[in-house]
């Protein structure tokens, strides 16, 4: 049951994340293209910032479940393990995992470098780089419900 729960929460926060994956990079897009009017800038870095911190909270959330659903079976009685033969798919999965918290991190650098009146990428390639995070979702998703080695 404990095991059930844990997975339950793991992803309820892997979603909330992911909502803050696809939007940040919007935002972006958004501040790119607001031009020179400064109080929709202000306030595109205030939600951006919000977003960011919000996004950091539940990943650190999520990741902890994760390793808790990851690991659990060591301190936890009749709960499941994740770790056996056949379970490469969970090493490939969280490899891309890191490469969209690597991604989440570079959106936040463009926000910093925003909010200090930096120049951003163009809102095309913000759109293009806000694709990204799809793709690799798409495949954590495959990797998880096929478990192909």
């Amino acid at each position: 049951m404990a095991y059930l729960w844990t997975k339950t929460f793991h992803l309820v926060f892997v979603m909330a994340w992911m909502a803050s994956v696809f939007y940040l990079p919007r935002i972006l897009v958004n501040i790119a293209e607001a031009g020179g009017d400064g109080a929709v800038r202000e306030r595109l870095v205030l939600m951006g910032r919000r977003l960011y911190r919000f996004g950091h909270i539940v990943f650190g959330i999520a990741l902890v479940l994760g390793v808790v659903l990851w690991l659990g079976y060591r301190v936890l009685p009749d709960f499941q393990t994740m770790v056996a033969p056949g379970t490469g798919w969970l090493h490939a999965k969280i490899a891309l995992v890191v490469l969209m918290f690597v991604l989440y991190i570079v959106t936040g650098r463009w926000l910093k470098r925003a909010a200090a009146g930096g120049a951003l990428p163009s809102g095309r390639a913000l759109r293009w780089f806000n694709e990204i995070p799809l793709l690799l979702l798409v495949a954590v998703v495959w990797l998880v419900l096929a478990k192909p080695f």
